[in-house]
This record gives C-alpha cells, sequence and structure tokens, in this order.
C-alpha cells in the first residue's frame, strides 16, 4: 500500500492507494475514530453497487457502524439538484447526525455529489471518499465538491476536504475499456501541467496503463495524486496556483454541458479541450511542437482530441461564458507553455476561442 499526505493544516488528510482496501474500510475508520455511534450514509450509483457495495457495508457493519446505502444512476446526469434532494432526505430519514460519515463509493460523480452532501448537511459533516475509477484519482482529491446546473457544470459547489481517501486499485479491473481511456486522460493532464518526466513516462507506458497492468496503474496513480496533493497544499481554493489543474477544463467543461452531460464522458472533453489549449498557445506564438506532442500523447491512448462536428461553436461559447473563469469578456485558459509547464493568461478573446474549435474541427478524429 502506498500512501500519501495532502498537506492543508487541520484539513490535512492522508491518500492509501493499494489492493484490497475496500473490504478493510472499517479497521481505516476505527483507525481514523470516526463515530461508531453515528449512522454512515454510503452514496454509490447503479454500476459501482453491484460489485463493492456489499463489501464496503459488511466492513463497516462488521466494525460496528449502522450503514444507509443510497444507489444513484450512474453518469454526469446525476450531479442535479433533484438528486442532491434525495440523498438529503435519505440522510434525514436514516437519523445522521454531526458526527456521521458520507461516503462517496464510485467515480468523480458519485465523489463531487456525495461530497456536495457532505459540505451542506447540517453545515458539513465528515466525507470519505472511495474512488473507483482512474478518473477519480484527480477529483477525490482536493475537495472540490458539486452538483450541475443544465446551464454550467460544476456552478453550484463547494470546498469540502474529506477525511481520507481510500482508493483501492482493484476495482479498477472491472472498468469498461472507454472508462479506463477517460480516466487516463486526467493522469496525463497531471504530466503536462507539473512533471515532464511523468509526461514521457506516460508516453512510454500507454499499452500497460491501457491494460491496467497493475504496476503500472500503481505509479501511475501515485504520480498523478501526487501533483494533485502537491498542488492543492499550496493553494486550498483556487486563489492562484491551483488553477493549473483545470488545463483542458474551460472548452471541456463547455463541450459536457453542450453535450446534454452524456455524449461525452469528462476525460474526453477534457482531451479535446487540452488539444484545444495547446493549439491556443501555438497560435500565440509557442513552439509547433507544443500541439503536436500534446495530440501525440492523447491519441496513443485514443483519447479524441479533434472537435467532433456536431457541436456548434456558437453554443460552446455561450457555455463557456457561464462558466466560473470567464470575466469580463474574456476566457480565463491554462496554456502550455512546455511540456510539464503551463500558464495562467485571462486575455483569451471570444475571437481566439471562435478560430480554435474551427481549426480543431478541421483535425482528424483519433476515435
Amino acid at each position: 500500500m502506498r500512501t500519501l499526505q495532502v498537506d492543508l493544516g487541520e484539513r490535512s488528510y492522508p491518500i492509501y492507494i493499494g489492493s484490497g482496501l475496500l473490504a478493510r474500510s472499517g479497521e481505516f475508520f476505527i483507525e481514523h475514530k470516526l463515530s461508531v455511534k453515528s449512522p454512515v450514509l454510503i452514496v454509490t450509483d447503479e454500476n459501482v453497487a453491484p460489485l463493492y457495495l456489499n463489501v464496503v457495508e459488511t466492513s463497516l457493519q462488521n466494525a460496528g457502524y449502522r450503514t444507509v446505502s443510497v444507489t444513484v444512476k450512474a453518469g454526469e446526469k446525476s450531479k442535479s439538484l433533484e438528486v442532491y434532494e434525495n440523498l438529503m432526505t435519505a440522510a434525514i430519514e436514516g437519523g445522521l447526525d454531526r458526527r456521521s460519515v458520507v461516503v462517496a463509493l464510485g467515480g468523480g460523480v458519485i465523489g463531487d455529489l456525495a461530497g456536495f452532501v457532505a459540505a451542506t448537511y447540517m453545515r458539513g459533516v465528515t466525507f470519505v471518499q472511495m474512488p473507483t475509477t482512474i478518473l477519480a484519482h484527480d477529483s477525490s482529491v482536493g475537495g472540490k465538491v458539486a452538483v450541475n446546473h443544465r446551464l454550467a457544470k460544476n456552478m453550484i459547489g463547494a470546498f469540502h476536504q474529506p477525511e481520507l481517501v481510500l482508493y483501492d486499485v482493484d476495482s479498477l479491473q472491472t472498468l469498461p475499456p472507454r472508462d479506463v481511456r477517460a480516466g487516463l486522460s486526467e493522469m496525463v493532464k497531471h504530466g503536462l501541467i507539473w512533471d515532464a518526466a511523468f509526461a514521457a513516462w506516460c508516453r512510454e507506458h500507454t499499452a500497460e496503463l491501457l491494460a491496467l497492468d497493475p504496476d503500472a496503474l500503481g505509479y501511475g496513480l501515485t504520480q498523478g495524486c501526487s501533483v494533485k496533493a502537491q498542488v492543492v497544499s499550496v493553494d486550498e481554493r483556487e486563489q492562484g496556483l491551483r488553477a493549473i489543474l483545470n488545463l483542458g477544463h474551460t472548452l471541456g467543461h463547455a463541450i459536457e454541458a453542450t453535450g446534454g452531460y452524456g455524449e461525452f464522458l469528462h476525460g474526453e472533453a477534457i482531451s479535446i479541450g487540452m488539444a484545444a489549449a495547446a493549439k491556443l498557445a501555438v497560435n500565440r506564438g509557442r513552439a509547433p511542437k507544443l500541439y503536436e506532442e500534446t495530440v501525440a500523447l492523447l491519441g496513443g491512448y485514443g483519447l479524441p482530441t479533434a472537435m467532433p462536428g456536431q457541436l456548434k461553436a456558437d453554443e460552446l461559447v455561450h457555455a463557456m461564458m457561464h462558466d466560473k473563469k470567464f470575466k469580463e469578456q474574456q476566457m480565463v485558459f491554462v496554456l502550455p507553455v512546455d511540456i510539464g509547464k503551463v500558464e495562467i493568461v485571462d486575455d483569451v478573446t471570444l475571437e481566439e476561442v471562435h478560430r480554435v474549435i474551427a481549426e480543431l474541427k478541421e483535425e482528424e478524429p483519433h476515435v
């Protein structure tokens, strides 16, 4: 088992990465002195529940905890105010109190949704992340929790750090290939923004990661989580440095929203967004290799980098104007300076965005 620490003073917490950890949930709860007398709410989805819910419930119950479990539909559409309200009802009816724990058992959607419940129930209760996807190695760390508005992704949310992150890598073996590829896009992102050597490692170990090789996965997830932990430890509430984690997200979130939170997986949309950021950087005078190397790296994982023809530029730009990063009629973008280094720019014009969208529509799709 590998252990990382997110250093946030009183809100610091560990990330445990290893095999068989879900079956030891009760052990970790006891170790972290989580209240045995207060009910635990487990939030999961219809894909994860048949595989791992019983494992977690059994472990917690054997350790003396009383559990209340709610299973929601899989997918981004569950990050809604309606589902949030249903979970709040379940928490109230289940007798959760201020010492209760909310568990997010699933991918990024479940982490965001359950985390927002934890952040707002009785003005905030303890939260434990149990990610079961590759993508969630990014989303489960850092305390960003939210639900979507129909006009904009993650517009209704909070910062609420977990008590711990319990990352059982065995759960990744049941992921569909498309989810594997989408999750690896965020792993690649961590190399592109922070660590050129890790980006090169991701390029050299593409086949092993796609095949879910345990050693490669363990190393890659640890490195990815380490980058996220370092950045969050410096800037918890995204007042500066943490914004670099948004590489590809300005346009990526617009792609998700325009597609109705169902047509594109998060990692797929972010992959296109990272290609767009590299293209924008080249248009602003950076070396052409930035775009070429970014597209080659993402394309090697079977990730999309061209703009799908059915997406309309005006609708994408409209969605971006509702983004939290839109200020004074200009977009805030994270742009690459080199592989492993990025900068935050706040003067990207709507004309530049339209140009990049048009250019990416002319590129050959990779998938």
